[in-house]
């Protein structure tokens, strides 16, 4: 019987900066496949040799010049690109899919939107509730295979997905817009969210702290910014109590200000 693939979401700010951090963590964890946001390269510019060291060598890439942006999609198994749905309406590299070992795989990252939460006044406010929107409609078609979307979605949705409700509401990433938006469109999708069917919901959950907090790990001000979501054909395949939040990886050396989290999934 094979065994599981084990999935990994990270945001990581970087790839080409932080190539030494992900090879350390594929080390250590063995991860099958990775998926990358904010990877901030073209793809000419991303390192294959370094995931080729790794033992990542299937790579599905979607870069963007300037430096902004970029989400990968890197494998030990042989992969496939597919179709990714139109979210952005600005055009920026934000969305890949790839189906490996018979299941598909859609990486994301969306939108942060600025600091001001008010889309007539800020424009990337705007296009965040937009993608928001999209999001759900763009999944609404039920897949028979099983689907996994994983990514940094940059909105907390529950309570206890960030250190203080009350003091965050008004704070982009988890005001009542964005939270709202991003269930609805989950539960359109038919997608559970796998973290909070591992950890219950009156428990503290964060995958992201901001490099402003003088010591991250004693202040602990986080918010869970990065999910994984398995569709209903994948849900019993899915090891739900293999979630995990990478913790020690948003430490140590020039560290992506997101932790890496992971689920495993039976292979078809």
């Amino acid at each position: 019987m094979p065994k599981p693939l084990k999935i990994v979401s990270w945001n990581i700010n970087s790839v080409r900066l932080r190539a030494p951090n992900i090879a350390a963590f594929v080390e250590e964890q063995k991860p099958d496949v990775i998926c990358l946001q904010e990877t901030k390269c073209q793809d000419g510019e991303f390192p294959e040799k370094a995931f080729n060291e790794m033992g990542l060598k299937h790579l599905v890439l979607n870069g963007q010049k300037g430096g902004h942006h970029g989400v990968a999609i890197a494998s030990r198994l042989p992969i496939e690109r597919i179709d990714a749905p139109d979210l952005c309406r600005e055009g920026h590299s934000r969305v890949i899919a790839a189906k490996v070992a018979g299941i598909e795989i859609h990486n994301i990252y969306l939108p942060a939107g600025g600091d001001v939460p008010d889309p007539d006044k800020n424009e990337k406010f705007a296009h965040k509730l937009d993608f928001l929107e999209r999001l759900g409609p763009a999944y609404k078609k039920q897949s028979k295979t099983p689907r996994i979307l994983v990514g940094d979605l940059n909105v907390a949705p529950h309570a206890n997905d960030v250190w203080s409700h009350k003091q965050l509401l008004k704070i982009v990433s988890h005001t009542p817009g964005e939270t709202e938006r991003l269930e609805a469109s989950r539960k359109q999708a038919k997608f559970e969210d796998i973290a909070r069917l591992a950890v219950p919901d009156e428990q503290k959950l964060y995958t992201w702290w901001s490099y402003r907090a003088k010591d991250w790990a004693a202040s602990n001000r986080g918010r869970r910014l990065d999910h994984i979501w398995v569709n209903q054909a994948g849900l019993p395949d899915t090891l739900v109590d293999s979630y995990k939040i990478h913790l020690g990886w948003r430490g140590g050396w020039k560290p992506s200000d997101h932790a890496p989290v992971s689920v495993q999934i039976k292979a078809g």
